[in-house]
């Protein structure tokens, strides 16, 4: 807990620089009482007098005062520059990255390693999570950046896009749909669902449909991308996923295909994402020019 304010290191300051409570309280345009009792409190508090006072002459600060009035000084100066943000506080020493579940197997490691060369220095952490795990952590300032997708982030969320992704159904070679070099939502919804168990992923692909006017059976929801793609390779349905190994098998060795849904709605936004729309931390600026970079796909 903080027992000094800020207005009150402000006053004792101001004491300080003009040798006396009336010209101190002429500089600052308030009454002598408040200075008065703004520094007898701040005395009180650390215990021992700022100032040695003679009566008919300045106030001279004590050596502890001299000391307390640069630390206060160098704290209001840094305050300042805070709340302007015209000089953003220097260096970060540590990065604590995002990175949504299904896109962390894809972009976690190389965005690792491209941050590890850029910023020697740097001390980087990261964490992957669910949608909200992403957005709990950037509010909670427990995350400085986040890669995700362009879904569920209000106004208050800074972002920069680094591609489009574009979903695939997942099935079987020898499904129906399985001949085709692409097919739309409405192929789709005639065909068992196979969709993630993480909520807004699967409420942002039903919506998809729902604006089409499509109704589609969603006959498993799965706990795993590998899941998702084991179910479709043995024929269960179709799985939709942004997400989408090269890899033709699945873990337990059956063959699957991905087919592109062409319906251009169906786009989504990979970005970088930060909470707060204001001036970033500078090496965060560093950070999201380098990702955007590294990252972005034709």
């Amino acid at each position: 807990m903080l027992y000094i304010s800020l207005r009150q290191y402000e006053y004792v300051c101001a004491i300080g620089r003009h040798g006396s409570l009336s010209a101190a309280a002429q500089h600052l345009n308030v009454s002598q009482p408040a200075l008065s009792t703004a520094l007898t409190r701040v005395e009180e508090h650390i215990g021992h007098p700022l100032f040695s006072r003679r009566r008919g002459a300045a106030m001279a600060l004590t050596p502890q005062g001299r000391r307390f009035i640069e630390q206060a000084e160098a704290l209001l100066n840094d305050a300042a520059r805070i709340e302007t943000s015209e000089t953003p506080t220097p260096g970060m020493t540590q990065l604590r990255l995002g990175c949504f579940t299904d896109l962390a197997p894809f972009l976690l490691a190389p965005a690792l390693h491209q941050l590890r060369v850029a910023f020697p220095n740097l001390a980087i952490s990261y964490v992957a999570a669910s949608f909200q795990g992403l957005l709990n952590g950037m509010i909670a300032g427990q995350i400085d950046i986040s890669i995700t997708y362009d879904l569920t982030m209000d106004a208050g969320f800074a972002r920069a896009k680094l591609f489009d992704s574009r979903p695939k159904a997942l099935m079987s070679p020898d499904y129906p749909l399985a001949s085709t070099n692409g097919v739309t939502l409405a192929d789709v919804a005639t065909h068992p669902l196979i969709l993630s168990t993480e909520g807004l992923s699967a409420q942002h692909i039903l919506g998809l449909f729902r604006r089409k006017g499509l109704r589609p059976t969603v006959a498993h929801r799965a706990a795993s991308l590998e899941i998702q793609r084991s179910l479709a390779a043995h024929g269960e349905g179709i799985g939709i996923s942004y997400a989408s190994p090269p890899s033709p098998v699945s873990y337990d060795n059956r063959h699957l295909i991905g087919i592109p849904i062409t319906d251009p709605e169906a786009a989504e936004s990979v970005v970088l994402a930060r909470h707060g729309t204001g001036p970033a931390d500078p090496v965060i600026d560093q950070v999201e020019r380098v990702l955007t970079d590294r990252l972005k796909q034709d």
